[in-house]
């Protein structure tokens, strides 16, 4: 078995010489190096890796040189983030509009909705106190009047800012879309008529908002605006049969079916304002940003490639040793007694062809 053999630079196969070195890998018809020993250390091969920048191309023997004038100290105008680089979609111009105010307002509408129905849930459970306490004692009227007042008062904000921010929803909505559909060169296929009333009409608002929805997060390709989505408006249809319940519950003449009503609106009260918070969640999940406003950085996944394979196998010490010794053949009787000449000569003749494999 020879002891020297090419390399390929391609798939890293090393190939035994036998007579005249070869030129191309048998495998994968990559370029072969020059014959070296097969476990020869890396001073006495002759042939060396050198690593260059992508970017450095030698240069032509006698070009001329060009002094480049001194530049200024790299920097960043920003924090720099390393990897894909997601380009800033053009800005489209939206017309203004009546209730424009609304639909910029939105966000500061859905918090001071949510906040009042929190308060409108408290007074229904500071009711209910008053009517546990109402059975063994009697309650002050100055008590009584700020109860009612708590409660009708918190019921009048919660529907005054409910219905403030269902029209800035439907504003925001319009101008979202049109502008989602600017961005591709496309007119929104739903008139703001047709969204107005599709958001604005009872029972039907428990549909439609939904798919608008969709259709706006499916046109800017966020799937987790999508998946926000589908929780808000599985949250919105409970509510909305939260909301018929406790209407229907407030009819009852039995005053123990009434104190479970208190209760119950109370419960439909903190639901509603779960449900400005999700509002706001996919308001500004729309608009690129998390919870709390802040700026959403794009996550882009890439199709990993294959394992990684070495072009060139490391040497293992040893490893010619341990593939003559596998090699090599089952000697005689008359073999052993030969005298330790011949293997003075093999070196020798070794030695000669890797020079001439050179």
């Amino acid at each position: 078995m020879s002891t020297v053999v090419q390399p390929c630079a391609r798939c890293g196969a090393r190939w035994a010489v036998r007579g005249a070195p070869m030129h191309w890998c048998p495998r994968c018809r990559g370029v072969l190096l020059s014959p070296a020993p097969i476990d020869a250390p890396a001073e006495r091969r002759n042939y060396r890796w050198v690593a260059r920048r992508p970017d450095q191309r030698p240069k032509r023997a006698g070009a001329s040189t060009r002094s480049a004038a001194p530049a200024g100290t790299p920097g960043y105008t920003e924090m720099p983030r390393w990897g894909l680089i997601d380009q800033l979609p053009a800005e489209v111009a939206v017309p203004r509009r009546r209730l424009a105010g609304f639909g910029r307002r939105v966000d500061a509408l859905l918090m001071v909705t949510a906040i009042v129905f929190v308060l409108s849930a408290l007074g229904e459970v500071v009711r209910y106190l008053i009517l546990l306490r109402n059975r063994t004692h009697l309650i002050d009227p100055f008590v009584l009047r700020i109860s009612d007042a708590l409660v009708i008062g918190s019921a009048a904000l919660s529907l005054v800012f409910g219905l403030a921010a269902a029209v800035g929803l439907v504003v925001w909505l319009v101008d979202a879309r049109r502008a989602a559909y600017a961005r591709a060169g496309l007119r929104d296929p739903r008139r703001p008529r047709a969204l107005a009333l599709g958001c604005l009409v009872p029972v039907v608002n428990l549909l439609w908002p939904g798919v608008f929805l969709t259709e706006l997060a499916l046109r800017r390709q966020d799937p987790r605006a999508v998946r926000a989505i589908r929780i808000w408006w599985l949250a919105w249809v409970v509510g909305g049969g939260l909301a018929v319940t406790a209407l229907i519950w407030r009819t009852a003449d039995s005053l123990q079916v009434k104190a479970d009503g208190v209760v119950f609106t109370a419960f439909t009260d903190a639901w509603a304002a779960g449900i400005a918070v999700l509002t706001l969640w996919v308001v500004r999940s729309l608009d690129g940003r998390d919870l709390l406003g802040r700026a959403r950085t794009a996550r882009r996944w890439v199709v990993a490639a294959d394992p990684v394979v070495h072009v060139i196998e490391p040497l293992h010490p040893g490893a010619g040793v341990a593939a003559r010794a596998d090699a090599e053949p089952v000697r005689n009787a008359d073999e052993e007694d030969m005298p330790e000449d011949r293997d003075t000569d093999n070196a020798v003749d070794r030695e000669q062809q890797e020079v001439s494999a050179k």
